[in-house]
């Protein structure tokens, strides 16, 4: 699974745009803080969309370019109910984040949110069928690191990716174990990276040192992203215990 957070202060330093640029936008500030807080009120991510939407339509720069292709991603994942309305969800944030890209070249969080939407639609399409966006992917996910190399989501994302993708087509469960681990170590409370990583360590069949993972996940009291902490890790964490047998 594609997955990627970010917290306030990581947001502005991602985005590759002076902080003066950001408050401008009632908007981008209001996702800043939804993106972690949306457990609270899952249903403000609609608005949020649909005015970003409005924005970019009408008055087009990076920021809400990266902002609209950033809700996306999370719409898709939180409120889309039918495999139609992701895939949508997250053409919507690809297509958002190209533009960014055509007007900030420089901003990782264009890159970043460019790979995430397009991996993910990939996943809800399948895997294997989707194979030919491998390449976009993985280019995005080059280009992120080497802006910004302490980005966390940048490796949820690659881990993701050679997690998911089948050995014969270039993945790597080592690879992804790596990158897994170097995200941990720039910020050890960004569970879905934890959660990617005892995915890997179940695959690799090392069963305990993916339930020490797992419990981690459950344990945490101060996660990056509370949102999707209480969202989406903690249920997936819960699955993977139950399923390791602990």
């Amino acid at each position: 699974m594609v997955r990627a957070s970010l917290s306030g202060a990581a947001l502005l330093l991602a985005l590759g745009l002076p902080a003066a640029v950001l408050a401008r936008s009632p908007l981008v500030a209001e996702l800043e803080t939804l993106a972690t807080r949306y457990h609270e009120n899952p249903a403000r991510l609609d608005a949020v969309r649909d005015g970003l939407t409005r924005a970019a339509e009408q008055e087009p720069d990076a920021e809400t370019w990266i902002a609209l292709a950033r809700v996306s991603f999370i719409w898709g994942d939180v409120r889309g109910t039918t495999g139609e309305q992701k895939l949508a969800a997250y053409a919507k944030g690809r297509e958002a984040a190209r533009r960014a890209v055509e007007m900030a070249p420089q901003a990782p969080l264009a890159h970043l949110f460019l790979g995430i939407n397009t991996g993910r639609w990939g996943q809800t399409k399948g895997v294997v069928r989707s194979l030919f966006l491998l390449p976009e992917v993985r280019e995005a996910i080059r280009r992120t690191l080497e802006l910004d190399p302490m980005l966390p989501a940048a490796y949820a994302l690659a881990g993701n990716v050679d997690y998911e993708v089948p050995a014969v087509f270039g993945g790597s469960l080592e690879r992804a174990e790596g990158y897994f681990r170097k995200g941990l170590g720039i910020d050890p409370r960004f569970t879905a990276l934890r959660v990617g990583l005892a995915r890997v360590l179940r695959r690799q069949g090392r069963l305990a040192d993916a339930r020490r993972e797992v419990r981690a996940v459950l344990d945490e009291v101060t996660p990056t992203n509370p949102a999707e902490w209480s969202m989406r890790d903690v249920p997936e964490a819960r699955a993977l215990l139950d399923a390791l047998g602990a």
